[in-house]
């Protein structure tokens, strides 16, 4: 038997703070002025790169990587933030018990910011752990996958094996972490969460979990970017032209 030592859920929500980078969520008002609301970022992107956060984070991504396409960028972009989220809710879960309202009306986004100064939270209301799925899945992963596919036209099915690989990413470093401070119970429960998760309908079928390695059945299209390869989960051992193409769904 585990016995899981929870902590109360602050309104800086500070047990986050010593796993760093993606896990971090800075909560109060933001010190560079109001941001957009993740609610509005969900709202159809603007056609204008300045006009909407999400509009203007794949841009931004584009332009970085010289992605040769806006979707390449869309799904990139589209990873990085499912993975903050997935992070900041699966670790409060795990430390706390508890997961903060991630209401996208509540949750700020610095698109031309990087964890963990990305994310601000205008306040802390507890939720019980057991409101993961529809706080992250449901709140922010689903409008998120509809915005993308109505302006980029994305594969659905790749956006949701993005977030399944950022959840399992989340877990794994959660993992990693709590095993090297002796927080068996921390390392256990995000395991659990992590494939209760990944069993939910929107993510099954994405791939397969074993242990804390997560190997999914589509691609990122990583591999398309100048200097790309492929990631570690991918469905793809190699990036497609140089080796056997795998099934990509």
């Amino acid at each position: 038997m585990v016995l899981l030592l929870f902590v109360d859920l602050d309104p800086e929500l500070a047990a986050l703070r010593p796993l760093g980078g993606f896990f971090v969520l800075r909560t109060g008002a933001a010190p560079r002025g109001p941001l957009p609301t993740l609610a509005r970022t969900y709202e159809n992107p603007a056609s204008d790169v300045y006009g909407n956060s999400l509009t203007f984070r794949v841009h931004a991504v584009a332009e970085r990587l010289q992605a040769p396409e806006l979707r390449i960028a869309a799904s990139i972009a589209q990873q990085a933030l499912a993975a903050r989220l997935c992070s900041v809710a699966l670790g409060c879960a795990a430390l706390y018990g508890r997961i903060p309202d991630l209401d996208p009306r509540l949750l700020h986004w610095d698109a031309d910011s990087s964890a963990p100064d990305d994310l601000w939270l205008a306040e802390v209301r507890p939720l019980p752990a057991e409101a993961l799925a529809d706080a992250v899945l449901h709140g922010h992963l689903e409008p998120l996958t509809a915005a993308l596919v109505a302006h980029y036209r994305m594969s659905t099915g790749l956006l949701w094996g993005n977030a399944a690989s950022a959840l399992a990413g989340a877990a794994r470093e959660l993992d990693r972490w709590a095993r090297t401070r002796g927080r068996t119970d921390v390392a256990t429960r995000a395991r659990a969460l992590a494939a209760e998760l990944l069993a939910h309908p929107l993510l099954a079928g994405t791939g397969t979990l074993t242990g804390t390695a997560f190997r999914r059945r589509s691609c990122c299209l990583y591999y398309r970017v100048p200097g790309g390869g492929v990631c570690g989960d991918c469905c793809f051992t190699q990036p497609p032209g140089s080796s056997p193409r795998a099934t990509s769904g």
